[in-house]
């Protein structure tokens, strides 16, 4: 069956051309090429503002590589005296802007140079979409198409159909964006210099004829197909309209007004409401009491503080914010009420006109309260006053964070708690230290059994962190361990470490000989590896369990210490492969910012619901992103699948080798419990590593949420972020990439894996714990998502996924294995012949070789840039192996730890490992076996063949000592290349006495 699925291009118009024809104008025309089709519009002579409004028609021949496929629109200006023609710019959109016909919309993208030296200028303006309607075909004749030069294709010139309404052949999918791909500068492949003839005598044309000839094979592809994942899982470029203007290919265009500090998100204009305080408020209960508190009100929209007990003249300092394009009403009322058991009082109110409402544009200053007399039910003048502001502004308003929110109001009650969790807050992680403690030696030990040698160990703690040292059998009452123990601690220091010098008095039974409680302020900090100063320490002796009621009493015991907080090092609190910060601890080892990095999280959309409210699916949702020590949080957008935040967020950056996460969640702090408790259940995250972006480049995508759940990879929805980072300093920037990734301590004084992966697990449940105290919380659950505190634990899937990466690092060393297999086996022989030649020559004048392999190297990254990614990367379904895992491999890898299913279960699992582990293991024994076999060469095992080899060296080695290397070198690669008339199918000698040679596998048990 036919495939019908064409890509239509509309050639509308273009604006501002430069003149090229020597008399102020040009001549131009428009060339466009996809996937090996080249079509061509007519010539419009003398005019640098051109509409032509023609269309065109591509046939695409493999849909599920529609996305790596680019259109390429070239502008030139017709010179008919000498029949050539003169470059004037050109645009390229990526196959993953392609939209259907429904969504496309008429695009104007600026013109781009071909080298440094092009002068260009103007935009084109394009409408581009994907069809399946089969009733399009180019059956008008036109001079319009001519095939590529190198594809060597005879076909004619068609005329592309007039532009008719298409219908949208994905009226069946959700609505997808107008997005299209911008291209940097770059050099584009040398474009013929002949033109074609302008009249042509009409033909008819197939749908068949319109299929491009198959195009040649490239040498280096920056992403395979076997990479690629389904569509809907896939990246979108957008070109939202921000605050600084349209973005466009990562560009800001025609932006009507000054950018401001909010230029990356979409300016919402909010109402704002300061209910400062009240004075001289009547009594309105017959005891004489007023228990006062004011309602917002705005249309269907109601705001309310807190209300306080017994109290003429409140003070609330409440801000209230209300969506303008939410706004039902033109009135804003401001009504004081008196808390009541049945019924709540009526004060008073006072009233005003949104017309007349003054607009705030920061940096502006805040708009001055002002006492506003309150009216009754009838209009008229009574007692008490309000002190309140009220002006229209943005989210860039300095009170927008601690505002109350419209758009967070929900049909259930809050709570004036739960109301905190749903504001946006920005949150400081605390500054993290390693400290070390070196345990030496103890002294005078006084046992609590004098009949028997103490087996002694030392028990540390710093909070919930225990770690003991090895016991000790101390026959002279002064035990010698010298171990070090290393903990986690956090600014500002709450916690003490305390020491306790314990003995094993039976298998499960320990009696504490004394004790020494450090208070962690107290200790030395150092950010090198100078060394600390011993310390005596006297032990305490307890006469309590309890800590906080010992009654000390000082003996003559005592405890070697050599204790410093160590700030040389990066506390690791997060996975390392997705690390945000690298610096160390200690702050006057940090170097400056080389960057800013921004974020603007503009909205969320086609989200999973997850609850129910009201007989309907939905979500209350909000995003927090992670980069360094600093964490922000939006505000939470209640009964919403499609939540709008546009909000804007600033780090800055100390290294390019970093990433930002944004995640997005579900509160579960409102309403009722649902099946997961209170608990904040994830929608997904997205990463995004600082290297991998452009300066000055706007990124608008939209990012596919995808979640692995036990029955398999699913979307949640789609993030809409846009991303800019901008370098401060470009000679920092490259110079930190001359720099060792961690700090100096990491290299003079390394940790072990085990240490670290300990000490990440601490440094999580600390920042965890920090943070959850926060107003609003920052839960446990969302700090360790954020962390891939789960990223080391076993999963089959994950390994598979590793071992595919690992199989496509070193495909391309098959690749070239390959290559020298087929120049060995002469399949082309006039390869052969310039491999031979190439071989000489390099063999001849040796100095040649390194030069070779780095300007082949050189042209292989110049050939690369043009396939350079114009994204950034995002999760990929394909490479994490998560399509076609196996639901038993899913369902292990949710397992928890240790494991809660069945025993059955679990012996089935653990003989599938062995079954892996085996073939693992066979894998290893015959790597080694080789191995083996070269130390075999020269150990006499096999005395027969380590004479022949021995008796071949020193024939070799004279040989080699009367003969030129050069000649050597020229008859073994003559050797190995030679053709196949001149080969044997059985190994050769030298595999042969190889593979004869004995290994240790006879002496395998």
């Amino acid at each position: 069956m036919m495939n019908n699925l064409k890509l239509g291009v509309e050639v509308v118009s273009a604006h501002d051309l430069m003149p090229k024809d020597g008399e102020g104008s040009a001549s131009s025309f428009v060339e466009l090429h996809f996937d090996g089709q080249k079509f061509r519009t007519s010539v419009k002579e003398k005019d640098l503002n051109p509409v032509w409004n023609e269309s065109f028609y591509f046939n695409i021949n493999d849909p599920a590589n529609l996305q790596n496929l680019t259109l390429d629109a070239y502008v030139y200006n017709n010179h008919k005296p000498t029949h050539s023609r003169s470059f004037l710019g050109r645009a390229r959109l990526t196959g993953t802007s392609f939209v259907p016909y429904s969504d496309a919309v008429v695009l104007h993208y600026p013109l781009d140079k071909r080298s440094i030296l092009s002068r260009v200028k103007g935009e084109l303006g394009l409408k581009v979409y994907v069809t399946n309607d089969p009733s399009i075909k180019s059956s008008n004749p036109l001079p319009a198409v001519e095939s590529f030069p190198d594809l060597r294709s005879s076909q004619p010139q068609v005329q592309p159909a007039a532009p008719n309404p298409i219908p949208n052949p994905f009226s069946n999918e959700k609505e997808q964006r107008h997005t299209f791909h911008h291209l940097p500068k770059e050099n584009p492949h040398q474009q013929p210099s002949f033109m074609t003839t302008e009249t042509q005598q009409p033909v008819k044309y197939s749908a068949d004829e319109m299929k491009p000839e198959p195009q040649q094979p490239r040498i280096v592809r920056m992403y395979s197909a076997s990479s690629a994942q389904p569509v809907d899982y896939a990246l979108k470029e957008t070109s939202p309209f921000l605050g600084g203007g349209q973005i466009i290919g990562g560009r800001v265009i025609r932006a009507e007004k000054p950018a401001s500090t909010y230029d990356l998100v979409e300016q919402m204009q909010f109402l704002f409401v300061r209910v400062v305080k009240a004075r001289d408020l009547p009594t309105m209960d017959i005891s004489g009491s007023l228990d006062p508190y004011v309602e917002v009100r705005v249309g269907n929209y109601k705001g309310v503080t807190k209300h306080f007990e017994k109290n003429k003249n409140p003070e609330w300092n409440e801000v209230f914010a209300f969506a303008r394009d939410r706004m039902q009403s033109s009135v804003l009322e401001v009504v004081a009420k008196d808390k009541d058991l049945v019924k709540d009082d009526f004060v008073g109110f006072v009233r005003f006109d949104l017309n007349e409402v003054p607009t705030r544009v920061p940096p502006d200053s805040p708009l001055a309260p002002q006492w506003y007399r309150m009216e009754d039910k009838k209009g008229d003048k009574t007692k008490g006053e309000l002190m309140l502001a009220v002006w229209m502004g943005t989210q860039a308003d300095e009170a927008f964070p601690d505002a109350w929110h419209s758009d967070a109001a929900t049909p259930v009650d809050i709570s004036a708690a739960a109301s905190t969790n749903i504001r946006s807050k920005v949150y400081h992680a605390p500054r993290l230290w390693y400290v070390r403690v070196n345990v030496i030696e103890a002294q005078d030990l006084i046992p609590t059994e004098k009949n028997r040698f103490p087996e002694v160990y030392v028990r540390a703690q710093i909070g919930n962190q225990v770690l003991k040292t090895k016991p000790v059998q101390s026959r002279t009452l002064s035990p010698l361990w010298n171990e070090d123990l290393l903990f986690v601690a956090a600014e500002p220091f709450e916690d003490h470490l305390i020491l306790s010098v314990e003995d094993r008095v039976g298998p499960s039974k320990d009696e504490i000989i004394g004790r020494v409680i450090i208070p962690l302020i107290a200790i030395d900090k150092r950010a090198d590896d100078r060394l600390i100063h011993t310390r005596w320490f006297n032990l305490e002796k307890p006469v309590a369990v309890d800590v906080d009621q010992l009654k000390k009493d000082k003996f003559s015991s005592r405890l070697h210490l050599r204790v410093c907080l160590d700030g040389g090092y990066h506390v690791l609190d997060e996975s390392t492969h997705y690390s945000s910060d690298l610096r160390p601890t200690a702050k006057q080892l940090w170097k400056p910012s080389i960057g800013v990095l921004e974020l603007g999280i503009l909205n969320a959309e086609g989200l999973h619901p997850m609850k129910t409210r009201d007989g309907k699916g939905t979500s209350d949702t909000y995003c927090v992103a992670k980069y360094g020590q600093k964490w922000v949080r939006t505000r939470t957008i209640i009964s919403s699948l499609s939540p709008k935040f546009n909000e804007q967020y600033t780090w800055e950056v100390y290294d390019p080798a970093t990433v930002l996460t944004v995640g997005v969640f579900d509160n579960g702090q409102l309403g009722e419990k649902g099946t997961n408790g209170n608990r904040d259940m994830k929608v997904g995250k997205v990463r995004i590593r600082i290297s991998t972006l452009e300066t000055g480049r706007v990124y608008t995508h939209s990012y596919p949420l995808l979640v692995l759940h036990s029955s398999g990879v699913k979307k949640m929805g789609e993030l809409h972020l846009a991303i800019r980072f901008s370098c401060t300093s470009l000679v920092n920037m490259l110079y930190i990439y001359s720099r060792p990734l961690l700090p100096k301590m990491h290299y003079v004084r390394p940790l072990s894996v085990m240490q670290l992966d300990m000490l990440r697990h601490q440094a999580v449940n600390i920042v965890a714990a920090r943070l959850s105290r926060a107003e609003p919380p920052l839960r446990k659950e969302v700090v360790e998502y954020m962390s891939d505190v789960d990223s080391h634990l076993w999963s089959m899937r994950r390994s598979k996924a590793n071992f595919f990466r690992l199989m496509s690092v070193f495909s391309g060393l098959f690749a070239v294995g390959k290559w020298f297999g087929d120049v060995c086996t002469w399949k082309n022989p006039i390869t052969t012949v310039l491999v031979h030649v190439l071989f000489v020559m390099l063999i001849c004048f040796p100095e040649l070789i390194l030069p070779t392999v780095f300007l082949y190297m050189f042209l292989i990254g110049i050939w690369n840039y043009r396939y350079r990614p114009r994204y950034p990367p995002h999760m990929n379904t394909r490479i994490s192996h998560a399509e076609a895992v196996h639901p038993d491999e899913l369902d292990e890898e949710f397992d928890t730890f240790p494991t809660s299913r069945s025993p059955e279960l679990v012996r089935m699992r653990y003989d599938r490992l062995r079954s892996v582990a085996g073939r693992i293991q066979t894998v290893v024994g015959d790597v080694a076996t080789q191995g083996e076999r070269i130390q075999a060469l020269l150990s006499w095992r096999d005395p027969r063949a380590t004479a022949i080899f021995v008796m071949f060296c020193l024939v070799a080695a004279l040989v080699l000592y009367v003969t030129p290397f050069q000649a050597v070198a020229v008859i073994a690669g003559f050797y190995l290349m030679r053709h196949p008339r001149f080969r044997h199918r059985l190994p050769g000698v030298p595999v042969n006495f190889f593979r004869r040679l004995p290994a240790r596998t006879d002496s395998m048990l």
